[in-house]
């Protein structure tokens, strides 16, 4: 399954869930009881498999990638010592993309992936235009000297609204440090990780 690149809006009204965390993608800042559709469905109530699989593809669609790069980070989860669900989005957010996002240089991780992707993005000093590239702590990332008088980035940077306190950036040099692992009540509460433990469980033995 390839990465989802239409409607935020549709995904995020589809599950009542704010894709882009900051609930933007809502009308005058309310989720709406219907999902799309020309007249609106009425929610129903979901199984249990339900409930598991759309909250799987809930995060899947905040953090922008497709089945089998998601499939593959759990599975990685899965193998580190410690609770499955908190590895899983550690490593979510320890992507290059992601953290370019949380420091502020884009105002979504669509827009983060595009920097990173067009080579925009240094990595301790070096370009990385890979977004799934794993960051360890202490790396740093910075905004390459070509693209730092950037429009958009310097807008980011005015609105940012998804820094956190693992990261820390100097927004007068477009640089910034993964000072540490995020710890769970810093990332979105609206998630359940253990529907998606339980969904894959099933599937990766």
């Amino acid at each position: 399954m390839s990465r989802y690149t239409g409607s935020t809006f549709k995904k995020s009204r589809r599950y009542g869930f704010s894709i882009l965390e900051n609930g933007k993608e809502f009308s005058k800042g309310k989720k709406r009881t219907t999902a799309p559709g020309q007249h609106g469905a009425r929610r129903t109530k979901l199984s249990g498999y339900g409930q598991q699989l759309q909250e799987k593809q809930k995060v899947r669609f905040m953090y922008g990638i497709n089945e089998r790069q998601f499939r593959n980070t759990f599975a990685k989860a899965k193998k580190i010592h410690g609770v499955t669900g908190l590895n899983f989005l550690i490593l979510l957010e320890s992507r290059l993309d992601n953290l370019t996002y949380r420091l502020g240089f884009a105002m979504t991780r669509q827009g983060a992936r595009q920097l990173v992707a067009h080579g925009h993005i240094l990595v301790n000093g070096k370009k990385v235009d890979i977004p799934s590239y794993t960051l360890k702590i202490g790396d740093i990332i910075e905004v390459k000297e070509s693209m730092k008088k950037n429009d958009k980035i310097a807008e980011a940077l005015q609105n940012n609204e998804s820094t956190v306190e693992f990261v820390k950036v100097d927004k007068t040099k477009l640089k910034g440090e993964f000072v540490r692992l995020p710890e769970r009540q810093e990332l979105n509460i609206e998630i359940n990780e253990a529907l998606i433990v339980e969904w894959y469980n099933r599937l990766i033995k």
